[in-house]
C-alpha cells in the first residue's frame, strides 16, 4: 500500500528569503557591531536554527546566522 506524500505548503515562503540587498545591509550592519554584539547575534541566530522537534528553521534564519558567521570569519586570528 502507497502511502501519499503531503503537498508542500509555499506560501509565504518566499517572504521569508533575504533579498540580495537585505543581505548586503545586514552585512554593513554587523560589520559596525562590536565583537561581542555580533557573538550575540550570532548566537541568537544559532538558537533559531536548531532543530526542535524535526522543526526545518526558515531561510531567513540559516541566513542570519550565516551572515553573522562570516563577519566573524572576517574578524578571527
Amino acid at each position: 500500500m502507497f502511502a501519499m506524500a503531503r503537498k508542500l505548503d509555499l506560501r509565504n515562503r518566499e517572504e521569508d528569503v533575504l533579498s540580495p540587498a537585505d543581505l548586503k545591509q545586514m552585512r554593513e550592519g554587523l560589520s559596525r557591531l562590536s565583537i561581542e554584539a555580533v557573538r550575540h547575534a550570532y548566537q541568537t541566530a544559532y538558537a533559531r536554527c536548531r532543530m526542535v522537534n524535526d522543526r526545518v528553521p526558515s531561510a531567513r534564519s540559516m541566513q542570519e546566522l550565516v551572515q553573522a558567521w562570516k563577519q566573524l570569519w572576517t574578524w578571527r586570528r
